[in-house]
């Protein structure tokens, strides 16, 4: 008796052991709302390791990338990838001699990147350049939104803290923000949708290996996804030819140059636009080839309007040895034979072109105040000839002035000032009484003889 009570015991036991193994289980924690985690906390789930050979762990909630010692860029991908997107994660880094990245809508492995990841990059940079927030085109196009172009939000980033990144994607448009404060916009109409990654950047240098940047609360939000907004006065980097998006034309940009025809330009002699010597086809208003030879086809042409303190940016593509410019405060008031008289962008081939070499150190090259004063470019901001480029010039109501290549900042100088005279004095232009001081004139582009376009040519008045 006592052995058959043990025997049904036992197997009662078991009963019930078998009958909890088939109890439904507690649902899994689902996502506040619509956002997603992509991070657990616990686990690398849903992400892969490509390119470098840095290291990735998982130490107290947070994904802690090592780098390694000639690893090369090192990424943590999502396995899925996604299109339009709030992204939203804290990111650390604990000294200034790193750099890391968030990678949106990105690529692995096409035939023009073998082997590497592409694609838009969020920057981190914890250095004194402090360009953290900023867009780059990792493996690609490179810097498309350097933070010379919204420099008050360099101070953001806190090194040794967690910071909070947002970004945005939305359609043609990318925003990004550091601790709720914007820092950059792009408008771009590549890679529509691609995966989200982390980056520790390759190093060559022993003593920063082992150099740790921290990732957690990374989430994301996939529907509904609505603009958020930014204030007023921040530059757009726009991609798409000839074209501002709301935002632009909400906060004063206007078009100088609509792709299609050459309304709102004449001959810089006067009348109408030159019969020859111009093109305006595919989208870009293009000065035709005349053997080098300055204002000898159709000239020099000119806005309509005149203007005093503005932001002006504009795409130029240089043939190989090309010459031309960009002039602004023209007032044609001064009797040339060649090309009209006012402050110029110079857009030079300067490696095959020999007026690089002519001037004073150098003030005669790509981007340069010509004659005057000499861009500092790097040699990383300037794009082959035969790519387009982004020329930028911003004349503030107090006469300060200041010229940028491809988004970096190159010179800047107060026009009206006993330096700037200085300079004039020193110039081809030391001729002309009060040169580069008129309150208001014409922007010019100019015809030197060789084939150059322009396209994206947008301006904002500045009160």
């Amino acid at each position: 008796m006592t052995y058959f009570g043990k025997t049904v015991l036992l197997a009662a036991c078991a009963a019930a052991a078998l009958l909890a193994s088939f109890q439904p289980r507690p649902p899994a924690a689902k996502p506040v709302g619509p956002w997603q985690n992509l991070f657990d906390g616990k686990t690398l789930n849903g992400w892969k390791r490509l390119a470098g050979t840095a290291e990735y762990t998982v130490e107290n909630g947070a994904i802690v990338g090592t780098a390694v010692l000639n690893s090369g860029n090192t990424f943590l991908v999502t396995e899925r990838e996604y299109g339009d997107f709030d992204l939203e994660l804290d990111v650390k880094m604990d000294g200034p001699l790193g750099n890391s990245g968030v990678q949106t809508r990105s690529h692995f492995d096409s035939p023009a990147q073998p082997g590497k990841v592409y694609g838009r990059q969020v920057e981190i940079d914890p250095s004194a350049r402090s360009w953290s927030g900023g867009i780059y085109d990792e493996a690609r196009r490179q810097w498309l939104y350097p933070l010379d172009l919204h420099p008050q939000a360099k101070t953001a980033f806190k090194v040794g803290a967690y910071n909070h990144v947002k970004v945005e994607c939305l359609g043609n448009e990318m925003k990004t923000w550091i601790n709720d404060v914007p820092v950059a916009y792009v408008v771009d109409p590549v890679d529509p949708r691609g995966f989200i990654g982390l980056q520790v950047h390759g190093i060559t240098d022993a003593a920063q290996a082992g150099q740790k940047v921290y990732f957690k609360n990374i989430r994301l939000k996939t529907a509904n996804v609505q603009p958020s907004a930014f204030p007023a006065d921040v530059y757009v980097v726009n991609f798409v030819p000839n074209y501002l998006n709301a935002y632009e034309q909400q906060h004063g940009w206007q078009l100088l140059f609509d792709g299609k025809t050459n309304r709102g330009w004449r001959s810089a002699k006067g009348g109408a636009f030159p019969a020859l010597g111009w093109q305006v086809a595919d989208g870009a208003l293009t000065v035709l080839p005349s053997e080098g030879k300055e204002a000898a086809n159709g000239g020099d042409i000119v806005t309509d309007a005149a203007y005093t303190a503005f932001d002006l940016s504009f795409e130029f593509k240089l043939t190989p040895g090309a010459n031309s410019g960009v002039k602004y405060f023209v007032t044609l008031a001064e009797k040339t034979e060649g090309s009209a008289i006012g402050l110029e962008y110079q857009v030079l081939d300067d490696a095959l072109h020999p007026d690089a070499k002519l001037g004073r150190d150098g003030d005669r090259t790509l981007a340069s105040l010509y004659d005057l004063k000499t861009a500092d470019k790097p040699a990383r901001f300037v794009h082959p000839i035969g790519e387009w480029n982004v020329g930028r010039v911003v004349v503030y109501p107090n006469n300060h002035v200041e010229h940028y290549l491809n988004g970096a900042k190159v010179l800047e100088y107060e026009r009206g000032s006993q330096e700037f005279r200085d300079r004039v004095a020193q110039s081809k232009y030391r001729i002309w009484p009060n040169f580069g001081e008129a309150p208001a004139g014409h922007l010019l582009l100019q015809d030197h003889g060789n084939r150059v376009s322009f396209r994206s040519i947008k301006l904002k008045e500045l009160k």
